[in-house]
């Protein structure tokens, strides 16, 4: 409760204002499912699944400031928040050779090849969060200036997401450095971890955004609408108006990060 939002004072002098307030109240309920192996031989996993369910009055501190500008007063009502993911699901296993007499992996010319040697494998997905779905496109989300108003279409929060699915892979080894000389504090002891991950391995177009009128995350439907065509035609260069357009509406924000890979050195001491 006592969640900062926006709320007009109404009767004020010399004029009505805008200000901030603790108004805002939402409740989170869930649980989570979790199952932990432990090391047995060379594996290890861990998996957990969590259900929830976010409502409130609302997701940040702005959600309510078009509301209360359009003169309905502070009203409140509960809608999903912005972060109301209702399933998600975590599941990352390791496979990892020991060193020493705990190495029981290939032997290439009398070495341990695989000693301190490991692959972790992580695998992520979720259900999608909310989103307001819009009965006309306006756009609003390429224009500089938007063209007529959009309204909303049913409940704010009403509509959801596709589901996600994200693998990530890291490959990574240990390596012990001594140096100095005899024992005790003349004897200095660290370890080096060399690793090579790979982020999102599946290159998978995950989808954390969509145009409101259309649902799609590249594809806001101003070009094909009907009632839009008069600005469209008026323009400079109607078809390099309409290129720009889709190279805009395209941009890449409405996707999750493709895939990456990275070569790191960790030093413990």
């Amino acid at each position: 409760r006592n969640q900062v939002q926006s709320r007009q004072v109404i009767g004020a002098y010399p004029g009505n204002y805008f200000t901030f307030d603790n108004l805002d109240f939402g409740t989170v309920k869930g649980f989570t499912i979790s199952y932990d192996l432990r090391t047995k031989g060379n594996v290890s996993m861990r998996a957990s699944y969590t259900l929830q369910f976010a409502d409130g009055t609302g997701s940040s501190t702005t959600t309510s400031q078009n509301l209360v500008s359009s003169g309905n007063g502070n009203l409140r009502t509960l809608i999903p928040l912005a972060f109301d993911q209702r399933h998600r699901f975590v599941v990352a296993g390791d496979y990892r050779y020991g060193k020493g007499k705990n190495y029981n992996g290939p032997v290439l010319f009398g070495k341990d090849i695989f000693q301190s040697t490991g692959l972790n494998v992580t695998m992520r997905a979720g259900s999608g969060t909310p989103y307001t779905k819009r009965s006309r496109v306006n756009g609003s989300g390429v224009l500089f200036t938007s063209q007529g108003i959009s309204p909303q279409e049913g409940q704010l929060n009403a509509s959801r997401l596709p589901f996600n699915t994200t693998v990530d892979v890291k490959l990574d080894r240990t390596i012990d450095l001594q140096w100095g000389k005899g024992e005790g504090e003349d004897r200095k002891e660290a370890t080096l971890n060399v690793y090579i991950q790979t982020l999102n391995v599946l290159n998978a177009k995950n989808i954390i955004g969509v145009y409101g009128a259309t649902g799609n995350p590249d594809d806001d439907g101003f070009l094909e609408a009907a009632y839009q065509q008069p600005y469209i035609v008026n323009q400079v260069d109607e078809n390099a108006f309409r290129d720009q357009y889709v190279v805009k509406a395209r941009n890449g924000f409405n996707y999750a990060l493709p895939r990456r890979i990275r070569l790191g050195i960790q030093l413990n001491f």
